[in-house]
This record gives structure tokens, sequence and C-alpha cells, in this order.
């Protein structure tokens, strides 16, 4: 049985997905599956994804009906088809370094802990590296989170039965939601490595936008999904918007 399955989401990524794709193949730890699923792409996303399922039985393709318009279906139909003790993502634009899994597993199991993740680094949309490391909080909790997210979705390694009862939602940040939902209904804390494990690659014009977006979109889901007060909410947006200028100016 592989120990780590990867699930990367795919919706027209034909430009970065064999590079993603790569950065799992080139992990020093194989004991993996990677889970494809594409959102009803109309680019080569699909070709370059099925001819790297033919070269290696690891890697499974599978596709949404629909386009879905979200990450959130397709990463729920990667954790319905998971076999791994533990969960990765990674999407199909980011890259992982080459001792991302070997190096979590080693602390994960090490602690004893559910839920791990990294540091890491930002790239252009064309792969350049400027060393824009982002560090972020050695642990987190619910009421952590609340204040900002500091669990980067492309370094966590979380333990699957973590998932038994929650998939990701339909709504905006839909990671972060799940974060809180896991840290706040499973009582759990996420741990850092301490280590940069990561390649984010900042595309112009993607989903998350820019910082006024993401503030908006931190204050629907501190309001309208977790349904904080106004004054508690205000405080945690402040928050939220003084530690995010920072890592978006990086």
């Amino acid at each position: 049985m592989c120990i780590v399955s990867v699930i990367m989401p795919c919706y027209n990524a034909g430009l970065y997905i064999e590079q993603a794709i790569k950065s799992v193949l080139f992990q020093t730890f194989q004991n993996w599956e990677l889970l494809v699923i594409d959102d009803c792409s109309t680019d080569n996303s699909v070709e370059i994804i099925k001819k790297y399922e033919q070269q290696d039985r690891r890697i499974k393709y599978f596709n949404t009906e629909v386009t879905s318009g979200s990450p959130a279906l397709p990463r729920n139909i990667g954790l319905d088809n998971a076999k791994g003790k533990y969960i990765a993502f990674l999407d199909s634009d980011d890259v992982w370094l080459p001792e991302k899994l070997q190096e979590q597993l080693l602390f994960i199991e090490k602690k004893g802990y559910l839920f791990v993740y990294s540091n890491y680094e930002k790239i252009s949309d064309v792969g350049a590296r400027k060393k824009r490391y982002i560090q972020v909080r050695d642990c987190v909790s619910y009421k952590d989170i609340l204040r900002s997210c500091d669990i980067p979705c492309l370094t966590t390694l979380i333990d699957k039965r973590l998932f038994k009862d929650i998939r990701f939602r339909e709504v905006v940040k839909e990671d972060y939601v799940a974060w809180l939902e896991i840290l706040k209904l499973k009582n759990v804390k996420a741990y850092n490595t301490g280590n940069i494990h990561a390649l984010y690659r900042e595309i112009p014009f993607s989903r998350s936008g820019g910082i006024l977006n993401r503030i908006k979109n931190q204050w629907y889901v501190l309001r309208n999904v977790e349904r904080i007060n106004f004054i508690l909410a205000s405080y945690y947006l402040f928050y939220f918007g003084m530690k995010g200028l920072v890592k978006y100016l990086k």
C-alpha cells in the first residue's frame, strides 16, 4: 500500500503541469500515488496527464463531469479515491522540492503529529527564483488561523483520518475553510517542519487575486462561514491585512 496520496487538481494548466508532475516523480521518497483530477480543461492538460499515467502506474487520472470552477470538487474526488495513509496536496502550477515528502514523513512520524506543513518560496510565472522565502508560524491552532492562514496548501502532509468526515466546500478559500474545520472539530494542531519544501508560482490574474480581494474573501470566511461576531472579526481582519501585506510584497 502506498504511504502518501498526492492530490493534484487541474484546469488548463498545460503550461505548468508537467513540471508539477515531475516534482512528484523526482521525490527522494517514492512510495506514493499521484491522483490528478482534471476539471474539464480545454487545453492540452489531459494529454500531458495521460502521457505520464501511461509511463507510471502510480499516476492516476480522474476528471469531473462538468467544469466546477474551483479546486474543491477535484480535491474531494481525490480524497474519495486516495489509498494512502497520508494526504498531500499540490496544485498543477506549483512545484515540490525533491526532499519534501521524505523530510515531512520523518518529521510527522517522529513527533507523532497528524498535520504538518512547511515554509515555501515564491517563484514567478516563468519559474524564476529570487529567494522570496515565506516563513510561516511554527505551530497553528484554530484560533491562530482565524488571524491568518499560516498553512500553505501546497506544503501540507495530513493524516488521512482527519478527513474522515470532512471534505472541501464550494466556498472562497476552500483550503483555508477545510483547515479551520479540521483544527476546530478534530481539536488538533498543525506543525511547521521549519524547512522550505515547495515553490509557489505567482500567476498574474490568478483566482486568488490581489490583496484587496484576499481581504474581502477573508472577511467572508470570518463572518459567513465561521460566524465570528463583527468586532472580533474586525480584529482578526486587521491582523490578516497587516501580515498579508508583508507576505504579498515579498
